[in-house]
């Protein structure tokens, strides 16, 4: 089998099945999000990707109508191979091509350093977000 990574966006209809079994496992199983709080009755509305990585998928991530990124998730298996980034970046891509002036995103606290190498910044005070302490980033898109 092929090591070859790719990434697909589409919408829910499409991806949704693979996208949300990633999901399901990151944050319902291993970060006992509460199920009612994961699925928000947003995702029909959103831009979904999946990265794959010899054509099993391994990670998703959504893009909001309004700018906002979220839902991004890599499989344990996925970890630390740059899927991650790779995914994140493919969303970036898509908010510029959408015409937005900045990409923004509510970050768990440990994936700030990720998001900061990636020219977020964070602002604001930590909340919590599904029982997580979370901050808000913003990426400008500006050329």
């Amino acid at each position: 089998m092929s090591d070859a990574i790719s990434i697909e966006q589409g919408d829910w209809e499409e991806l949704g099945s693979e996208a949300s079994e990633i999901r399901r496992i990151v944050f319902i199983v291993e970060q006992q999000v509460p199920q009612e709080e994961e699925w928000d009755g947003r995702d029909s509305f959103c831009l979904h990707f999946l990265i794959r990585r010899g054509g099993r998928a391994l990670g998703t991530a959504r893009l909001l109508p309004d700018g906002h990124l979220g839902r991004v998730a890599v499989l344990e298996e996925g970890r630390g191979l740059g899927l991650g980034q790779r995914l994140v970046e493919a969303a970036i891509e898509a908010a510029r091509v959408q015409g937005h002036a900045h990409l923004e995103l509510a970050a768990q606290l440990q994936a700030i350093p990720f998001y900061e190498r990636l020219g977020f910044i964070a602002y604001g005070d930590e909340f919590l977000d599904a029982g997580i302490p979370h901050r808000n980033m913003s990426l400008p898109l500006g050329d």
